[in-house]
């Protein structure tokens, strides 16, 4: 179906705007590869071919994450959402542009770098470390560590793929302070573009990246921090198809790590299969699963009923042992997943688990 997108802007003279989305006709979230031309009317827009009943999430550009479009009320909302079907035309309002914005927050609290860390076939890339609340202040007291995923999203919106973050910073500060969990170092592992899919996924590239992951950087990070470098007190968390690499990484090597966090996860057969084979005791281990309900996470539940359905097989008690947590109403976007950030936190590392008043 040809739909055309059409935008009301001021933007600065000289600008070329953009349209990206969830769909290869727009990018492919790509914030500089679809176009849109300048109207005589003033407007901006771009026709493009997308499949009928196909729910599209989009934003407006610049031509950069820097230069996004804000909505009417000058505030960076949610993307935009279109039912393929619904309408062959749909007009966008700008309020404003992000880098018109006053000056964001970046990180709260210390972040620490370090660029070019690779291994045996797994390409160099950014490692970025979080510090709690108070670690330059007890030098002697050491912390447990959690390793996470698409590391270039967790902290810094300046630096988020999707002008999204996790907000791991404010809301690892905000429960620690509330003592809800406990001090904890985080780990942020950037992805590595092309090849994400392929090292979060059960092949020869992803058995390499998660070799690289126990093998590099955790020594890494164990050698230059004050680490409790045992298994007890490791984690590894991730969304989507870094949820599903968190999985295998828990199961395959239950000695490094004792927790993971599985946000959205993207199951596979071989996935299933894993657990399916496997014959012993259950694993001493604790998974944290959870879902929403809109686009690709109405996808995904199969794959994430299947493996809630294989657990209790394996010895698993809910509760106990894993949870899993419906959002109702939820995206797959970081927006989606900082919102409920928390859960896996406190599920991992709490200090008041089981309580109902968690904060939300």
């Amino acid at each position: 179906m040809q739909v055309t997108f059409r935008v009301q802007a001021e933007a600065p003279e000289g600008s070329a705007l953009y349209v990206v989305g969830n769909d290869a006709a727009l990018g492919a979230w790509d914030p500089a590869a679809v176009s849109l031309e300048r109207q005589a009317d003033g407007t901006w827009a771009r026709t493009v071919s997308l499949r009928r009943g196909r729910r599209v999430e989009f934003k407006i550009t610049r031509g950069s994450w820097a230069t996004e479009a804000l909505d009417e009320q000058g505030r960076r909302g949610p993307n935009h959402v279109l039912q393929v079907g619904a309408s062959d035309e749909v007009v966008v309002r700008v309020g404003g542009w992000r880098d018109q914005l006053a000056a964001e927050p970046g990180v709260t609290g210390v972040l620490k770098f370090h660029p070019g860390v690779g291994g045996p076939g797994v390409a160099p890339r950014m490692i970025s470390v979080w510090l709690p609340p108070g670690y330059d202040a007890e030098p002697a007291r050491r912390y447990p560590v959690l390793y996470m995923h698409d590391g270039q999203n967790c902290f810094d919106p300046a630096r988020s793929a999707f002008g999204m973050e996790w907000r791991m910073d404010e809301e690892a500060t905000r429960l620690i302070e509330a003592r809800r969990i406990e001090p904890l170092i985080i780990v942020g592992m950037d992805c590595n573009g092309e090849k994400r899919f392929a090292e979060y996924s059960d092949g020869e590239l992803g058995q390499a990246y998660r070799n690289y992951v126990v093998q590099v950087v955790k020594p890494l990070i164990d050698q230059t921090y004050r680490t409790r470098p045992e298994r007890e007190h490791t984690a590894v968390m991730g969304s989507s198809m870094g949820g599903c690499v968190s999985f295998l990484l828990i199961w395959d090597h239950p000695e490094v790590f004792s927790r993971a966090g599985c946000l959205s996860p993207a199951f596979f057969k071989p996935d299933f299969a894993r657990v399916r084979a496997y014959r012993g005791e259950r694993k001493p281990i604790r998974i944290y699963l959870d879902n929403g309900e809109v686009g690709l996470e109405k996808k995904l539940q199969k794959g994430i009923d299947q493996m809630l359905a294989l657990l209790p097989k394996k010895g698993f008690q809910e509760g106990r042992d894993y949870q899993w947590f419906l959002d109702p109403g939820a995206e797959h976007n970081e927006n989606a997943w900082a919102a409920r950030v928390w859960r896996p936190l406190e599920f991992m590392f709490g200090l008041n688990q089981g309580d109902e008043n968690a904060p939300r």
